[in-house]
């Protein structure tokens, strides 16, 4: 492994702690200050949210039917795009606490653009999907 993905992967566990101490108690201010002000955001509902007040709106929109969220970010592979940006795309592991206390689990595939802003790693894209069954065409 290089020096390049050993900074990536550094910078992504960074990322991740934040976001799984926001989803711990799922909390959408939280959560969206793990992002960009102009981050771009595919998530699991329809739509494309673009800026954080968007992504805000996505997450508190989970409020009623998340508790609490873990996310394990795993099988990645980096591209270094700048000194300060880079992609990571692999897997995502979810595991939810639904209301009523129900647990959940998903599988998704990810792709994340993540930049040092003022000192700090944060979301830049955000692209979460399903792995198809079958090609879409």
């Amino acid at each position: 492994m290089n020096r390049t993905t050993d900074a990536a992967r550094a910078a992504l566990a960074q990322v991740l702690a934040a976001w799984n101490a926001a989803a711990h108690h799922w909390d959408a201010d939280l959560l969206t200050a793990v992002y960009t002000d102009d981050a771009l955001f595919f998530g699991g509902r329809p739509g494309h949210s673009v800026g954080a007040g968007a992504i805000r709106e996505y997450f508190a929109s989970y409020e009623d039917m998340i508790e609490s969220a873990t996310l394990d970010l795993v099988e990645q592979h980096f591209i270094r795009l700048a000194d300060d940006c880079f992609l990571a795309q692999g897997y995502g592991e979810f595991a939810f606490v639904l209301s009523g206390d129900r647990p959940s689990r998903s599988r998704l595939r990810t792709t994340l653009i993540v930049v040092l802003q003022a000192g700090e790693w944060k979301i830049r894209q955000h692209h979460f999907s399903t792995t198809p069954e079958t090609p879409p065409i």
